[in-house]
């Protein structure tokens, strides 16, 4: 496999390597092309040490390489792109807002069809489509993450996570490099104004594509999907699913910032940064996010959103779940309630450790914060 000595992130070296490693060439739509440079520039520009960078081009490498596999999928089986996606879940919020343990509630239900992390990072099918504990990549990541959270235990009080744990579907979204990526991307220059300024159309329709894979590999009830990221584009998924239902959780904006920085400070290793910078930048990403958001639910029918406060949802988890199948519109027997109150039992607040930060470390003030979510603020009453 190749690698450029002088710049581990030029871009046409980097396509090469990932033709050589799926063993295909045809990327599909080039405008990928276009995020992906400014991915690349950003990586190249922001204090990335360079063996931050070297990891950087494998993670890419590897996201190419995928891309690679789904669009020969699609290419051998254009029956994919006929799949039907009926009636999906989204759960969206600001980051550490709950949706994680929110998520795993829900998928609790067998109608359910959660993305697992293992085929959201690898969507593609192998050749025989082998289950999964004969798919080499999902031993592979469970391995892996297995010995991440050895190595780095305070991490999974952060984001807890494993190879089957029901997960982000922002991972399919990673192939279209129009996306929030890791996250920290979008705190950082170019990339941040190069992704607001897109419409997300393409990105979506692209990972719809996606879903239908997932479906036609592994067929389930409706799509239990979830990001923060897509407050970004709430007035896209319901275009693109017009049956789709949307969770939206809520906490106090002094509770989501500081946590979310310190969030991202985990993930940027490699990196060299002032948190006291990081901060403030987080909080004009995450209040950008809000406002668009609220933007797009004006053009939205309402009773396609149930918001979901986070304190209710720590106060009694099982009756906030019931309030969304409630609203919705969706069946819950006996069996599947009783299944919320073990779950809940089983899994307190907090069991994967506590996660400690403070607004002043991160260069962040309550005043500050909330003047700039006032109008998020407002809309909550």
């Amino acid at each position: 496999m190749s690698s450029d000595a002088g710049d581990p992130l030029e871009l046409e070296s980097i396509l090469d390597d990932a033709r050589a490693n799926a063993g295909l060439d045809d990327f599909g739509d080039e405008r990928f092309r276009d995020g992906l440079s400014v991915l690349l520039e950003t990586y190249r520009t922001n204090g990335y040490s360079p063996g931050a960078q070297r990891q950087l081009r494998g993670r890419i490498v590897s996201l190419l390489s995928e891309r690679l596999r789904i669009e020969d999928a699609w290419r051998q089986h254009p029956e994919i792109r006929d799949v039907a996606i009926v009636a999906p879940v989204y759960l969206t919020g600001l980051p550490r807002t709950g949706t994680s343990a929110l998520l795993n509630l829900l998928a609790l239900d067998p109608a359910m069809r959660p993305m697992a992390l293992w085929e959201g990072m690898h969507p593609a099918p192998l050749p025989g489509r082998p289950a999964k504990e004969d798919d080499p990549r999902y031993v592979e990541l469970k391995g892996f993450l297995d010995h991440l959270y050895s190595q780095n235990p305070d991490f999974g009080a952060i984001h807890h996570t494993s190879a089957d744990t029901p997960e982000e579907c922002i991972h399919l979204l990673n192939h279209t490099f129009a996306d929030v990526q890791f996250g920290v991307e979008v705190l950082m220059e170019p990339y941040a104004s190069w992704f607001r300024a897109q419409d997300h159309r393409g990105a979506y329709r692209y990972y719809a594509d996606i879903l239908r894979m997932l479906q036609w590999q592994r067929p389930g009830g409706r799509f239990l999907l979830k990001s923060p990221a897509h407050l970004w584009a709430l007035d896209v998924i319901v275009e693109l699913f017009d049956d789709a239902s949307i969770v939206v959780t809520h906490r106090d904006p002094l509770e989501c910032v500081a946590s979310y920085a310190s969030m991202m400070e985990a993930v940027m290793v490699g990196r060299e940064f002032d948190r006291r910078e990081l901060g403030p930048v987080v909080m004009e990403y995450l209040a950008a996010k809000m406002d668009h958001a609220l933007a797009c639910r004006e053009r939205i029918d309402p009773t396609r959103i149930l918001d979901v406060d986070y304190g209710d949802f720590v106060d009694d988890p099982a009756a906030t779940v019931a309030s969304i199948y409630d609203h919705f519109g969706l069946p819950a027997g006996d069996e599947l309630r009783g299944a919320w109150q073990a779950h809940v039992a089983a899994h307190p607040q907090g069991e994967h450790g506590e996660h400690d930060y403070t607004l002043e470390e991160f260069g962040l003030s309550a005043a500050a914060i909330r003047d700039r979510f006032a109008a998020y603020l407002a809309s909550r009453g």
